[in-house]
């Protein structure tokens, strides 16, 4: 594991930070780019110490990593937004890799307040309306590998220094409420993936509870991470040039959503209330009263239901 604190090498001390989560210590997994960039950066600009990790950095691009989406940035933008930023290269997958970067964060911190499982990078392995056995045997356990073994063992050894303080609170991303995913997700495996964190948040709920600790499930809507951007050939400012390609991408959202959603939701002193729950960015816009980086509540995953799968005649633009 590689990369210090922005100014330790030539001894410069943070400033305090200010805000609602001034003193609280994060730990994003998989924030190199798209949500988990985002939530990073939110809860650096509400005044936390983010750990930032994920397997690329300026000098090591990983097989899904892209240049210019590193975790070092993603460290900096914390620091630039408020907060402390820390990059730590870890590949969630190697346990061992995982307690020395929990030890680390012991060692500096004392404590950790906050756990986001945002690792997947499995987008590439995606054989969307393929039966289960036509999908290539090593490409679905890959998926299951990222999606889901990745967040358990993040979970595993990062949970003993979370719980040593009440009032922690673990997010599971994901892509899907609970209710919407009840819908079969057109691949076996990417159901699954992305099921799995449901069920995690749900059974780490339970664990969790006595210990005065909460454990969410967090589902963007349409998200406008970087490849989706791509996919369309648009860049964020002109994203809805996109909609001529197809109209249902008017309900999309940018990752600064799903950020402020996080940063809202850990700031919360009556959080436990939402323990065990399948959440989304839009649900919690309308409970705590944050915007997109435009200004809108899109509400994707009600769209969904009522106008793409309910062929309510209503216009993306009402659900903003």
């Amino acid at each position: 594991m590689t990369d210090d604190r922005p100014g330790a090498a030539n001894g410069l001390a943070a400033e305090p930070a200010a805000g609602p989560l001034a003193g609280r210590v994060a730990l994003v997994a998989g924030a190199t780019r798209g949500a988990g960039r985002a939530i990073a950066v939110a809860l650096g600009a509400a005044g936390a110490t983010v750990y930032a990790t994920g397997r690329t950095t300026r000098d090591r691009v990983s097989e899904v990593g892209r240049p210019g989406e590193t975790i070092e940035e993603t460290a900096e933008l914390i620091t630039a937004a408020g907060g402390t930023g820390v990059a730590v290269r870890t590949d969630h997958l190697v346990p061992d890799e995982v307690r020395e970067l929990i030890a680390r964060i012991d060692a500096e911190r004392g404590r950790l307040d906050i756990l986001v499982n945002d690792i997947w990078g499995g987008d590439h392995l995606l054989d969307f309306d393929t039966r289960m056995w036509e999908i290539d045997l090593d490409r679905g356990l890959r998926m299951l590998e990222l999606g889901v073994r990745s967040h358990a063992v993040t979970s595993s050894c990062a949970l003993p220094l979370l719980i040593r303080n009440p009032g922690g609170l673990v997010v599971e991303m994901t892509d899907g409420t609970a209710e919407y995913n009840r819908r079969f997700r057109g691949n076996f495996f990417y159901d699954l993936a992305k099921n799995a964190p449901i069920r995690m948040a749900s059974n780490l709920a339970e664990d969790l509870r006595d210990l005065g600790c909460a454990a969410v499930a967090l589902t963007p809507g349409w998200l406008r991470s970087e490849q989706m951007l791509d996919h369309f050939g648009v860049r964020e400012e002109n994203w809805r040039d996109g909609c001529a390609k197809d109209p249902h991408f008017a309900i999309s959202e940018s990752p600064v959503y799903t950020g402020r959603a996080v940063a809202a939701l850990a700031a919360d002193p009556d959080r436990q209330r939402w323990t065990g729950q399948s959440l989304s960015s839009g649900q919690l816009a309308r409970e705590y009263g944050f915007t997109d980086a435009d200004g809108s509540r899109p509400d994707a995953w009600r769209y969904l239901a009522e106008v793409v799968h309910g062929g309510k005649p209503t216009p993306a633009g009402e659900y903003r």
